[in-house]
């Protein structure tokens, strides 16, 4: 039944939903137009507004592109794709590659969302090459996952207000992650998505007459060109020691970190497999090769992302997303405000796709909010989190980098994503209200 539910779905985004690309030059004029009707922002306001945001994300896009990257090279290491490869042994049949693949994203995004992203679709093409399964539903089940990041350790929204000195520690003090990330009420959301999602991605597989299915071959990484040894600069090229003392450096530097009390992030993740795959490779050359093919998806990232900065420039200093937050909240009671703080947030997120920027938006109207009627403040402060994640699964800018290194569109997964967006809003949000 579920598979009959989510084939209009997948049929009509495979017909409709334009590139990335297309996606982000349409949403950037939607948000034009919603700045001068609704703010009363004049086109010359608008346009400086996006103009001075444009470059706003070049930190984080350099990061997202490392994060395809270092992720590529590392799992293209002998030892990584081995062990993906044995690890996908274990489905010898479509469903339970399904049900693998899901339950693996889940569980590395919510220990760090740069390493599940990573992680979900280089396991995915890993059961791809052994089960025969409908490759685009494989590749959804594991950007899915993603949902569960903001409820997870690398929850931005939840370490912000756990932090000390953060900028609206005035209001509410510091909330430590006891009363978030580990609270009743989140860890029963995440067990409960654990749970549906793997089933509802299991479900929806089509049959196999309609299944699309990617031959093993066209999943293969490109074959390491023999060694060439007969220039001087080719013995550095090949050389172990080169490598070995460069990617130990790293990784002791790392330790250190961990040592010295250092939390995961994006840079830490990052310089994780960058370190792991210099010493993994074994020489300069094998990791080149490996770097070679990994930047060829990532054109989507550094073309698209500073669209998305200059729409989150016009969204923050127009006063847009603080008056679509004002309005949802107008709306609730204190039982209910973590629950339309998760529908703004998730809503806010399609125009300002950042964790850490969408709460430094929606915590001046939501933490006032939650002070007046009296409300739960670390669940509301949840509800913005999760709300943020939950709209991820029908926004491409999060689904580039799974997109690129899988070889799919856009329009090859949102179908499937859709119809998880639909559940796991319900299940959030009763979650949220009644738990």
């Amino acid at each position: 039944m579920m598979n009959k539910v989510a084939s209009p779905f997948v049929k009509l985004v495979e017909r409709y939903l334009p590139d990335p690309y297309i996606f982000v030059l349409l949403l950037t004029l939607v948000v034009f137009a919603a700045a001068v009707l609704i703010e009363g922002q004049s086109p010359q306001q608008v346009v400086e507004q996006w103009g001075s945001g444009l470059w706003g994300l070049l930190s984080f896009s350099m990061q997202m592109l490392l994060v395809l990257v270092t992720g590529y090279m590392l799992a293209s290491t002998p030892l990584v794709k081995g062990g993906l490869e044995k690890m996908a042994g274990l489905a010898n049949s479509a469903p339970k590659a399904i049900l693998l693949v899901s339950l693996v994203s889940l569980a590395a995004s919510w220990l760090n969302w740069g390493f599940g992203l990573v992680v979900g679709a280089l396991f995915g093409k890993a059961l791809a090459r052994k089960v025969e399964v409908d490759y685009r539903l494989l590749v959804a089940s594991a950007y899915s996952g993603f949902v569960v990041w903001h409820g997870g350790l690398a929850g931005s929204v939840p370490l912000t207000i756990a932090t000390p000195g953060h900028f609206s520690v005035d209001q509410i003090g510091v909330i430590d992650t006891s009363q978030t990330i580990f609270a009743t009420f989140n860890l029963v959301l995440v067990a409960i998505l654990f749970v549906v999602m793997p089933v509802v991605n299991r479900l929806m597989l089509p049959s196999k007459e309609d299944s699309v299915i990617v031959p093993a071959s066209k999943l293969e990484d490109e074959p390491v060109p023999e060694a060439e040894n007969t220039r001087p600069a080719d013995k550095l090229e090949n050389s172990v020691i080169l490598a070995q003392l460069t990617g130990f450096a790293g990784l002791a530097y790392l330790l250190m970190y961990f040592i010295n009390g250092g939390t995961l992030n994006l840079n830490i993740v990052n310089g994780l497999f960058l370190f792991l795959a210099i010493v993994l490779h074994g020489t300069p050359r094998k990791l080149l090769h490996s770097l070679h093919q990994a930047v060829k998806g990532g054109a989507g990232i550094v073309i698209q992302f500073p669209f998305y900065a200059g729409i989150m420039a016009v969204m923050v200093q127009s006063g847009l997303a603080q008056s679509l937050s004002e309005w949802l909240i107008s709306l609730a009671s204190a039982q209910s405000l973590p629950v339309w703080s998760f529908i703004s947030a998730g809503i806010v997120n399609i125009f300002v796709p950042s964790g850490g920027g969408q709460w430094a938006v929606q915590a001046p109207v939501v933490l006032p909010a939650a002070l007046e009627l009296g409300a739960d403040v670390s669940r509301v402060a949840m509800g913005v989190a999760w709300g943020d994640a939950w709209t991820n699964l029908i926004q491409p800018f999060w689904a580039l980098p799974v997109l690129a290194i899988a070889g799919l569109k856009a329009k090859d997964i949102m179908g499937f994503c859709l119809v998880q967006l639909l559940l796991t809003g319900v299940v959030i949000g009763a979650v949220l209200y009644w738990v």
